[in-house]
């Protein structure tokens, strides 16, 4: 399959100002700001395999002829995840065989290098089977710094978030920000499900005038990354929903945080917010009943 063509990171602006770096309070995500930037040939190599798996994906979208099978905990998954895991899977391991690749349909394959892909081939299967179109294909390569490139892709869309370590966010192509707007009043706030909320968390955030939407999964992040909206909370999530979301948010001025507060992807929960809402989000949340 052709690659897509697109701007890519190296022609993009300068990096924004230091004030929007200010923005984000508490820990960083998981990422180092210590650590070098990135490679953009890497980001840009992330952009373009995440971009045709995700063209690979809307062969079956919509499609009477789409096959659904149940795994073991219950959860959907389809020819169309297989098959985008797969070619990832094949066109990671053709161009890095050193390095190590984890997903969500198929098994750890162990590397000897220092860099880890993260693969979740259809973040939103729900959405994609109901033919739904905010389903996302997810993309993070951690190195020996921690996290260096995030990307989620919105191919019903034609939407692309990603950003490399030091390099910067974007969106298609141009610079992302996450939104200037600093309380919870007002504040549009979105999550993948209410099914994991208590009644009390609902409607302490009701009492301060949030709105609240499901504009879950991916997407979810994705918007805040690009100011579209404040905050989005998972209540319950795998390292492949948001491993690329550390990097993400943070080059986007904002923070991502699980719900003890630290930036570990792969403790089951996701809060990523433009980081002026943050704590004030997660201390509601956490609040006792």
């Amino acid at each position: 399959m052709p690659a897509m063509n697109g701007p890519t990171p190296a022609a993009a602006p300068e990096p924004p100002p230091e004030p929007a770096r200010r923005a984000t309070t508490g820990p960083s995500g998981g990422v180092d700001d210590s650590a070098p930037p990135v490679d953009a040939a890497l980001l840009d190599e992330a952009v373009d395999l995440l971009r045709q798996a995700g063209e690979l994906t809307l062969q079956w979208f919509r499609s009477s002829t789409l096959t659904i099978d149940r795994k073991g905990d219950g959860t959907p998954v389809t020819e169309a995840d297989r098959a985008a895991e797969r070619f990832l899977r094949e066109a990671i391991s053709a161009a890095h065989p050193d390095d190590t690749i984890v997903g969500e349909e198929e098994d750890t394959r162990a590397g000897s290098s220092a860099r880890t892909w993260i693969v979740d081939p259809i973040d939103g299967t729900k959405a994609f089977t109901h033919g739904v179109g905010l389903y996302t294909n997810l993309l993070a390569i951690n190195d020996e710094h921690g996290p260096a490139v995030g990307v989620i892709n919105i191919p019903a869309l034609g939407e692309t978030v990603y950003a490399g370590r030091g390099i910067g966010c974007f969106f298609n192509g141009e610079r992302a920000h996450v939104s200037a707007h600093d309380s919870l009043t007002r504040a549009h706030i979105s999550t993948s499900s209410f099914g994991n909320w208590r009644d009390d968390q609902l409607l302490r955030l009701r009492a301060v005038h949030a709105n609240l939407r499901t504009w879950g999964d991916g997407y979810g992040y994705a918007l805040v990354a690009t100011g579209r909206i404040e905050a989005m909370v998972d209540a319950e999530v795998a390292l492949w929903d948001v491993a690329p979301m550390p990097v993400i948010l943070r080059e986007a001025g904002g923070r991502f945080s699980n719900w003890d507060g630290t930036g570990d992807p792969a403790a089951g929960s996701g809060l990523a917010s433009n980081g002026l809402v943050h704590d004030e989000l997660l201390a509601l949340l956490l609040q006792e009943p």
